[in-house]
């Protein structure tokens, strides 16, 4: 076994806070104890939600179509690709690096904004935001079916996201004052720049047993996420086209607590789960904690030839919100003065000079 894989196997597995969606709908009903215990200064920063309504056939209409897209022709993905917004619409492929610094061919991803095929037709947003305000581009020919299917998880994922911000407000309220227009619900409600990124993982070549694979962030590496809330399906394993149980209990999600320990961290095929991000701890002061997490790939023979596909939603403000971050505490505290006003869009400029084009890293929400 080698270090990694003993690191690995030795660290201890946690199940996320789970709250079934007829509670989560009900907006009487006191769901404090559970976002504290997900979301709070002692959390994992995840939660999940059980028994969504028509989640799980919406879940396998999409990631089944990951595979198909990603091995469509490459000219046909060439047309979808957009340089211009640093490849966060469309099609995008081997444009990030992993840790080592060596372009990442592991996955392939697939980015559009749910909501707003055209979040807006001002030149100078454009040019400004890109990654934020530019336009989807659907593979309308070779795959029409993914829109539909892009945009009906998407939708489904951000309506109970609303449900979640909602209780978030709630719990958040009852320890500081806060302006009914600057919860995570309305801020997250009223944005126009939500993306959406499908997924796919290529099929693993000799069960993974190279030197950018042997640690736990060998799937997707170590970060925190830089938006208010984020929209996470279960993956889904295939081989020779036959979805299958992932064949190592050591790959999936591992995410770092606020005492530093490292965990991994497991939920159910019908459960989606949801995490914290940045702006929303900074803006609860401390009350909704981000944490730093990464993906694990599976390891071994029986990994040879997997494929996984899966689905983040990056539920964040809009570019123009402007955000009171009236105390930064730990979080990018470098980049932000107590009491300073800023929109989203000021922020990420920020953050991504500090951090990303330094690392030449595209986006800090490629997660």
């Amino acid at each position: 076994m080698t270090s990694g894989s003993l690191a690995a196997a030795q660290t201890p597995t946690l199940r996320t806070v789970v709250i079934p969606f007829t509670q989560l709908k009900d907006k009487d009903a006191d769901l404090s104890m559970k976002i504290e215990e997900g979301f709070g200064p002692d959390g994992l920063g995840i939660i999940s939600i059980s028994d969504v309504p028509g989640y799980t056939v919406l879940r396998q209409n999409l990631l089944n179509l990951a595979p198909i897209l990603a091995k469509l022709p490459e000219k046909v993905k060439k047309d979808l690709e957009d340089p211009q917004s640093r490849y966060n619409f469309g099609w995008s492929h081997g444009k990030e690096k992993l840790e080592s610094g060596k372009p990442d061919l592991l996955k392939g991803s697939f980015y559009a904004n749910p909501l707003l095929d055209v979040p807006t037709t001002d030149a100078l947003l454009l040019q400004r935001y890109p990654a934020y305000c530019g336009s989807n581009i659907w593979p309308q020919t070779a795959l029409p079916e993914l829109e539909v299917a892009f945009k009906a998880l998407g939708k489904l994922i951000l309506d109970v996201g609303l449900l979640v911000a909602y209780h978030c407000d709630k719990y958040v309220s009852n320890g500081i004052d806060m302006q009914s227009n600057q919860g995570i619900e309305q801020i997250v409600f009223r944005s126009r720049c939500h993306k959406g990124r499908l997924l796919y993982y290529f099929p693993a070549e000799k069960g993974n047993d190279v030197d950018d694979n042997d640690s736990m962030s060998s799937w997707c590496g170590w970060h925190t996420d830089h938006g208010s809330l984020t929209g996470l399906t279960y993956a889904m394993f295939t081989k020779d086209g036959v979805e299958i149980p992932c064949p190592d209990n050591t790959a999936g999600l591992y995410i770092k607590t606020r005492t530093g320990q490292i965990v991994k961290v497991v939920y159910k095929e019908d459960e989606i789960a949801y995490q914290i991000g940045n702006i929303t701890e900074i803006l609860s002061r401390g009350r909704l904690c981000a944490t730093p997490h990464c993906v694990r790939a599976p390891k071994g023979e029986k990994a040879t030839g997997l494929e996984r596909s899966t689905f983040a939603f990056f539920m964040q403000p809009d570019w123009d919100e402007k955000l009171n971050f009236l105390e930064s505490g730990h979080v990018n505290q470098e980049l932000i003065q107590a009491n300073e006003l800023l929109t989203f869009g000021e922020y990420t400029e920020k953050l991504l000079d500090k951090y990303y084009h330094l690392k030449n890293v595209d986006n800090p929400n490629k997660v």
